[in-house]
């Protein structure tokens, strides 16, 4: 059958997984009667509560005798270490812009991506039966883009179309019929290169790793795209590492293609289709799995270096092992080392104390699913803040820039610039109307700059801006930036918090905690409304007597507490803070420290 590449990339939300739902429904993956969720390709539990694609995934349909695999990648930077893998298996992307909003901050990382390895695109404007939508001014902004990022004369010259992915059409013209995908389909299968042009079926097996998993059943399984020659269950295959050296010989036990959203088993792959083999105990992503006789690996794409880092701890607090099952620094180091095979833009390194753990990521959100993920598995974890990584060249130190792209109510543009540029040393770019009453800011801030600023920019345009970053560069230091201004209540006691304490702290800021709740010394209960640390008592109780008079006992009514998020909560602790994450609860405290280091801060001070 003959067969096409392609993956699907777009900004966050721009709608591409649900048009892999109508590209699924159309091409008859799905019987008539089946019950097929909404958003299929997303597979996580955590993708589908945030509405976000987090990992890449394949699937395949079949359109008039061509058999099309379609890999669904994610749309945001700190995830890029997915799609600069998944780009290695197809021979051509189809760029989803939404047409109110025209190109965005990831689209521009994922496309700089596939126009590097010299992908040739298809536009697909989406949501063109929006209100808001500006298909002319979105295709103008495509196309600078492209030429921004360097792309030749031929992926310059792309082919477009209008769409509406949740209604299921693609249409060459505004005015098409507005029927289905099949000028979509059509177009892929004229305008993407076959796989069998760049590869040779009768060459010595080579395929690179691009995705690693592991089955209950058959175990360690690899993904990647054969790049030449045939494979047929129970042959002899050879992993190479990227530098060219032998990892492992193994028979293949299992292979395994896409049809639809299930994989099927199969007795032989050729090159160009996307497959998965099992069988192997030792390659992981990036080695290339190939013939016996072949000595030299295929090229690895690299991984942009990470630029933040958080340490994660064991949960040393009173309250540790109440909620989790896994607590033991070794149980958390293996799930870290496990993470960082799979996920190869994240790097983990031990501390001196071996108690503790640096884990190195793309990003705050990258590293809060992370996270997630482990909380729900039973781990217990103190999290650190994050710190920017630092790069030493020529013996100057640079720190990492983003580009932060800011559409905004006018009203708000002006306090967004000072906290951006005057607070953040950050530096403004572009500044332009976005629509009726809106401003769209372009600046280049520090990532230092950004650590927590998700929360106050929320609350300086009252929830009705849209902030959306990505890795720009690298700069000189800026110099030092001041981070949060207010300091936080701390509890100096151990034991369940009592509403009449809490009543009368509520005067010194807002509270983390309600009535009821379990407390402990140096636990963060609180926002000071002033600079600095203040230590309370949210255990005092009222003083009884067995004197009442009718009117003079206040009734006790609290303000609801404020609950931050896993995100919130790293974003807000300072350097000497942690987060405490249990499968059931986060919490804020200050960091313990052991009696040597408590000495020397005292002989310090």
């Amino acid at each position: 059958m003959d067969l096409r590449n392609i993956a699907i990339i777009a900004h966050v939300d721009h709608g591409k997984t649900t048009l892999v739902d109508e590209l699924l429904k159309q091409s008859g993956a799905f019987r008539e009667n089946q019950a097929v969720a909404e958003r299929a390709m997303d597979s996580n539990d955590i993708e589908r509560e945030r509405g976000i694609t987090i990992l890449a995934k394949a699937t395949s349909v079949e359109w008039r005798g061509t058999r099309i695999n379609i890999v669904d990648t994610p749309g945001h930077a700190d995830f890029g270490g997915e799609v600069e893998r998944i780009l290695n298996m197809v021979d051509g992307v189809v760029l989803l812009v939404d047409a109110a909003e025209g190109p965005m901050p990831q689209t521009k990382f994922v496309t700089s991506k596939a126009l590097a390895l010299g992908l040739r695109p298809i536009v697909v404007l989406n949501k063109v039966d929006k209100p808001d939508a500006e298909p002319d001014r979105a295709l103008n902004e495509v196309f600078d883009l492209f030429a921004n990022l360097g792309a030749d004369d031929a992926q310059l010259d792309f082919p477009h179309l209008y769409a509406s992915g949740r209604s299921g059409w693609a249409d060459e013209t505004l005015a098409g019929p507005r029927k289905d995908l099949s000028a979509l389909f059509d177009l892929v299968v004229r305008h993407v290169p076959a796989p069998r042009q760049i590869a040779d079926v009768e060459k010595p097996f080579r395929m690179l790793a691009t995705t690693l998993s592991a089955d209950p059943f058959i175990g360690r399984i690899l993904t990647g795209r054969i790049e030449s020659g045939r494979v047929r269950l129970g042959d002899q295959v050879k992993a190479l590492s990227r530098g060219g050296e032998r990892i492992e010989q193994f028979r293949v036990t299992k292979i395994l293609a896409f049809r639809g959203l299930a994989q099927t088993a199969v007795d032989t792959a050729e090159a160009g289709d996307i497959v998965t083999l099992a069988g192997m105990s030792k390659a992981t992503v990036a080695d290339t799995l190939c013939a016996p006789e072949i000595d030299i690996p295929l090229p690895a794409q690299p991984i942009d270096p990470p630029t933040i880092s958080v340490t994660f701890g064991i949960n040393d607090s009173p309250l540790a092992g109440r909620d989790g099952t896994k607590v033991q620094s070794r149980v958390i180091r293996e799930r870290l080392l496990k993470e960082a095979e799979s996920n190869v833009a994240i790097k983990v390194a031990d501390t001196p104390s071996g108690e503790a753990f640096v884990v190195s990521g793309r990003g705050e959100l990258q590293m809060g699913v992370l996270i997630e993920n482990m909380r729900r598995e039973g781990f217990e974890l103190s999290i650190s803040r994050p710190r920017v990584i630092f790069r030493e060249e020529n013996g100057q130190r640079l720190e990492p820039i983003e580009e932060v792209i800011v559409d905004v109510d006018d009203d708000y543009s002006g306090v967004v610039i000072d906290k951006l540029t005057g607070q953040r040393k950050g530096e403004l770019v572009e500044m332009k109307p976005a629509g009726v009453g809106k401003t769209r800011i372009v600046a280049h801030v520090p990532s230092r700059g950004l650590i927590g600023y998700n929360g106050q920019f929320l609350t300086d345009t009252r929830g009705t801006g849209v902030l959306n970053r990505i890795f720009h560069g690298w700069a000189p230091h800026k110099g030092p930036i001041e981070g949060r201004r207010v300091g936080v209540l701390i509890s100096m006691e151990n034991g369940v918090s009592v509403a009449y304490a809490l009543w009368n702290l509520e005067e010194r800021g807002k509270l983390f905690i309600g009535a009821q709740e379990q407390v402990y010394e140096g636990m963060i209960i609180g926002e000071h409304s002033r600079d600095n640390d203040l230590e309370v008592n949210p255990l005092k109780g009222k003083k009884l007597t067995n004197i009442r008079a009718s009117g003079t006992d206040e009734a006790v009514r609290l303000t609801p507490p404020v609950r931050m998020s896993l995100e919130e909560a790293i974003a807000y602790v300072e350097d000497d803070e942690l987060v405490e994450v249990t499968p059931k609860i986060v919490r804020l405290r200050k960091r313990f420290l052991d009696p040597h280091e408590r000495k020397r801060q005292a002989k310090a001070g």
